[in-house]
């Protein structure tokens, strides 16, 4: 696809178009060696790298981005009581429509995927897809064989027509435990273990399906853009 270097630099979100073409006629665009000064000027989009403010910016025609949140951010594009886990990424990401897939609660940390591409996003959230996602909880009471089976069994949750169950559920430590669920109800993992009789203290999302965040090797805080292998799977 072939794009006029304005459509193509506010397609990657550096801003408007109107804010693209002053940074085009300011001569803060390169590609490919060349100061680029003509708004007007196509490229073709696939494989193309632009230089900005001495920084070069791969173009995607869609945005993948998996990141590690940390606690006290909201997985909202207009948070209301704490910072939005898209402020932890660079601006162009807001301008393209970048958005959680799905959400964490403020105070769980772990794995997120984020796009802004619509039909992936449906996609991944969809309770029809199965996907599994991987928890691991610190309880406030030790984890028994008991609390085991229960979560595996399944518990009534308020609101709920049917028993919720687990689809793994391991204990890691004394008081803490690994969860596996495919239905991604609201604080699902927390419900459950006060149906079971415990109480959850910390919370993290270390998987979505095969793709986990050791894997990824990210930090709290940190990001990182999807490869096509990754996607695939």
């Amino acid at each position: 696809m072939r794009l006029s270097l304005d459509r193509l630099l506010q397609s990657q979100g550096v801003g408007t178009r109107k804010y693209c073409r002053e940074l085009i006629a300011a001569g803060e665009i390169t590609i490919a060696g060349e100061c680029v000064t003509d708004a007007r000027r196509t490229f073709e989009t696939e494989g193309l790298t632009f230089t900005l403010f001495g920084e070069d910016w791969l173009y995607r025609a869609q945005a993948y981005i998996a990141l590690h949140k940390p606690v006290d951010y909201e997985c909202s594009r207009k948070p209301s009581h704490r910072p939005g886990v898209l402020s932890l990424l660079p601006d162009a990401f807001s301008w393209r429509g970048v958005q959680p897939v799905g959400r964490l609660d403020h105070d769980t940390t772990g794995l997120l995927l984020l796009s802004d591409d619509g039909a992936f996003i449906h996609a991944q959230s969809s309770p029809k897809r199965h996907v599994p996602k991987v928890y691991v909880a610190t309880t406030h009471d030790p984890v028994t064989p008991a609390l085991i089976a229960q979560l595996l069994d399944g518990v009534q949750l308020h609101d709920e027509p049917a028993p919720l169950s687990a689809v793994r559920c391991v204990a890691l430590a004394a008081h803490q435990l690994e969860i596996v669920l495919e239905q991604g109800k609201y604080h699902q993992v927390k419900r459950m273990l006060a149906a079971a009789g415990n109480h959850c203290t910390a919370l993290q999302r270390v998987a979505i399906g095969p793709l986990t965040l050791a894997a990824l090797g990210l930090g709290e805080g940190e990001w990182c853009y999807l490869d096509p292998a990754q996607l695939s799977s």
